[in-house]
């Protein structure tokens, strides 16, 4: 099995070095400092369950690399459609695509069924531009519950959790979930495959779209905003928002707000992604977060006023961040 890890930063460098050690012939694709330190030592994974090193191929040519069975596309959802020119070497005609991305991917309504299959979402797929470069039938949809940062270049500590969840939009078995699978469990990592990925998906963002913007507003930890009262109920009810657009689109999560929040107290003092991508200067991944759902309310007619204030303050945060 060929890998080719496409922005092999905390979590795409930590999937690789998975794969690597399960034996699977990995490629990493990287920049800066990050790459050089993965060239001269390897990636140095920091883990409460055993240190270790994987010394997988490292580039900045996805040319070097040539096609591959499995991109892992491990770039924030805002850099996808701009991302043709370095994923097109890595393709062949049946070469899947496994996007590690929070929030709602491009591909949601691809094969989705009832009313809105097919549909486009502009807050995710602006004009079709990630559509044009990530055709939807390569997607395996990813869901994350690992928790991975860059200690320093080349060095990945991780946190938290093994288990990254896939699946097919169309909801199918597939051989290549299945060998997916087989190779990221042989690598120490949990990779079910399941049958409607999109209610992990709903799962994960519940936390993603109230924790990750209140985070950046509030430059809080997990463990302080579930502690702080006012903040945790206003995060309670953009869940609950959250969830009745869900089930207004056939999906039923299956997991309480009280349980979701107990999970991400338990996270303790973690600063969320957004919060980390603000305090470095990074572009914000609010759109598939926020943005999305809001749209999709739109589509459904569920109303969710609290996501819709949150998103236009956090809205008004990304651009500042960006200019």
């Amino acid at each position: 099995m060929k890998v080719a890890v496409l922005g092999a930063g905390a979590i795409g460098a930590y999937v690789g070095a998975a794969l690597h050690r399960a034996g699977a012939d990995v490629h990493l694709i990287a920049r800066g400092p990050h790459l050089t330190a993965m060239r001269r030592h390897g990636v140095r994974v920091r883990s409460p369950r055993g240190d270790f090193t994987a010394r997988a191929h490292a580039t900045d040519d996805p040319a070097e690399v040539g096609p591959a069975d499995y991109v892992f596309l491990g770039l924030k959802a805002h850099s996808y459609a701009s991302c043709g020119p370095l994923i097109a070497p890595l393709l062949h005609e049946r070469t899947a695509v496994v996007a590690a991305q929070n929030g709602i991917p491009w591909w949601y309504f691809h094969r989705h069924g009832g009313p809105y299959d097919g549909r486009r979402l502009e807050s995710v797929d602006p004009g079709g531009a990630v559509s044009a470069v990530l055709a939807p039938e390569r997607a395996v949809g990813c869901v994350v519950y690992a928790a991975t940062e860059l200690e320093a270049p080349g060095v990945v500590r991780h946190l938290e959790g093994t288990r990254f969840s896939i699946g097919e939009p169309d909801r199918s078995v597939s051989d290549r979930c299945v060998r997916l699978s087989e190779a990221m469990r042989a690598g120490g990592l949990k990779c079910p495959v399941e049958g409607d990925l999109r209610a992990d998906i709903w799962v994960k963002l519940l936390g993603n779209i109230s924790f990750n913007p209140i985070s950046a507003l509030a430059r809080a930890t997990m463990a302080q905003m579930c502690r702080h009262g006012g903040t945790r109920r206003v995060i309670e009810i953009m869940m609950n928002e959250t969830l009745a657009v869900a089930r207004a689109l056939g999906c039923e999560p299956g997991v309480s707000v009280e349980r979701r929040l107990a999970g991400a107290e338990r996270v303790g003092e973690h600063r969320t992604s957004t919060l980390q991508d603000l305090e470095r200067g990074k572009p914000l991944e609010l759109d598939v977060l926020l943005a999305a759902v809001v749209e999709l309310a739109d589509i459904t007619g569920v109303p969710v006023p609290t996501l819709r204030t949150v998103h236009a303050i956090s809205d008004l945060l990304a651009l500042g961040s960006a200019a």
